[in-house]
């Protein structure tokens, strides 16, 4: 039998094909003018198929912590598989029958409630066998999620203009189903008491692994909320860019045409932002890696700090972008921050309050990306439609990002004034 301390490399690397599968979703810019132009639907009707997904996303993250807590990774992440492949193929229909409907319990409430507990499982897992590297194995593992919407953001736009939306949703559904399933049949809690190589001898099973926070116990806590508020900053300005990058992009372009917009140019628009999103990606991808690694030597609260003020000079960039070079540049840094927030907050909960309940605390942590989810989205959607810019949205996005970094350079002191937790829990 192999030992635990290899058993856990094997995890990593079935996490990562998780997260890939899972992070398609990241490319949805690439379907929405496709089924507006095809479909006659608006941009917010569009737009409000991710908003629900991103808020099952994060409502069932927070069940499925709590459910990881109790049944094991494994479990719940089998579950989060069926229901995202499930709800891809079933958004396809939606696409076929043209039913708005149909896609947002497909898209939205189906593959939202199994990419959240698809999620969680493997991060919990991690989180618990990398006491010793929680940064960046977690960025590693997320690293995937970023990468995902690389490869859709790449092969997608060619795949809808040649077989059409409703049959890459399909596909889609198809691939990540048998792909995810199969990887979540790795996924483990670590045997009781052990402990990674170097940091300690194995222990006896009823000895906590690391002094934790009950429940209860943080949620009380400044930092809890702390936590909570970063996390919905981050996710409202990523998701908000992620979900227009495609069109935002499209708009630049098509502002430098000279001459007639005739139908080549246009098709050469669609798969160049399709490059932009997937060239994105990578950037996102990349930095949940690097920002998380370094987390683990400088310090969680000190790199949130980074990343707040790098996004809100973004944001204002992108704002006043006018050529796609600048555009382009702007977005692939901005999504590195983004992907490194994200990355970055798991294994932040875990140094606050313990790896014991990580599940359910990180779960209602994850809870804020729901509201960010719409907020966000939203947000870009309806002033874009109402002023036909995505100017205004993007100076408010920058000044909640700078409120963000005000947040993250009082934590230092925050941590300073509460108290260690009344019981050790395991």
């Amino acid at each position: 039998m192999n030992s635990p301390g290899k058993r856990r490399w094997r995890i990593v690397i079935a996490a990562v094909i998780i997260q890939l599968c899972l992070g398609t979703v990241y490319a949805w810019s690439i379907f929405k003018k496709p089924m507006m132009t095809s479909h006659g639907w608006s941009e917010t009707t569009t737009q409000g198929a991710f908003m629900i997904y991103s808020v099952m996303f994060a409502v069932s993250v927070a069940a499925g912590g709590a459910l990881v807590d109790k049944k094991g990774p494994r479990f719940v992440g089998l579950a989060g598989a069926v229901l995202f492949g499930s709800g891809l193929v079933l958004a396809g229909l939606a696409n076929a029958a043209q039913s708005v409907p149909l896609l947002y319990v497909a898209y939205g409430l189906i593959a939202g409630l199994g990419g959240g507990f698809g999620y969680v499982a493997p991060l919990t897992a991690l989180i618990r066998w990398f006491s010793d590297k929680r940064g960046l194995i977690t960025g590693l593992a997320l690293m995937g999620y970023g990468l995902g919407s690389f490869v859709m953001g790449n092969v997608g736009p060619a795949l809808i203009l040649s077989l059409g939306v409703a049959r890459v949703f399909f596909f889609w559904g198809g691939v990540s189903l048998l792909l995810a399933s199969g990887a979540m049949l790795f996924l483990s809690n670590p045997p009781p008491g052990w402990r990674p190589a170097g940091t300690g001898p194995d222990l006896p099973s009823d000895t906590p692994l690391a002094p934790s926070f009950t429940f209860p116990q943080a949620i009380r806590t400044g930092r809890f909320w702390l936590l909570w508020v970063m996390l919905f900053i981050t996710v409202s300005a990523g998701l908000g860019l992620i979900s227009q990058l495609s069109p935002m992009a499209q708009d630049v372009m098509i502002a430098n045409i000279s001459g007639e917009a005739t139908p080549q140019r246009m098709y050469a628009i669609v798969i160049a932002s399709g490059n932009i999103v997937a060239v994105a990606a990578l950037f996102n991808g990349a930095g949940r890696l690097l920002w998380a690694w370094l987390s683990d030597a400088v310090g969680r609260y000190r790199v949130f700090a980074i990343l707040f003020i790098t996004q809100a000079a973004g944001y204002l960039l992108l704002a006043q972008s006018t050529h796609i070079a600048v555009f382009s540049l702007t977005a692939f840094c901005v999504m590195a921050c983004y992907g490194g927030g994200l990355a970055c907050m798991p294994a932040f909960a875990a140094d606050e309050f313990g790896p014991a309940h990580i599940g359910k605390i990180y779960g209602l942590i994850f809870s804020a990306s729901g509201l960010g989810g719409i907020a966000g989205p939203f947000l870009l959607a309806f002033i874009k439609e109402t002023t036909g810019s995505f100017a205004a949205a993007l100076h408010i996005e920058a000044a909640f990002l700078a409120s963000g970094f005000l947040l993250a350079i009082s934590f230092r002191r925050r941590r300073r004034e509460e108290s260690p937790p009344l019981q050790v829990d395991a």
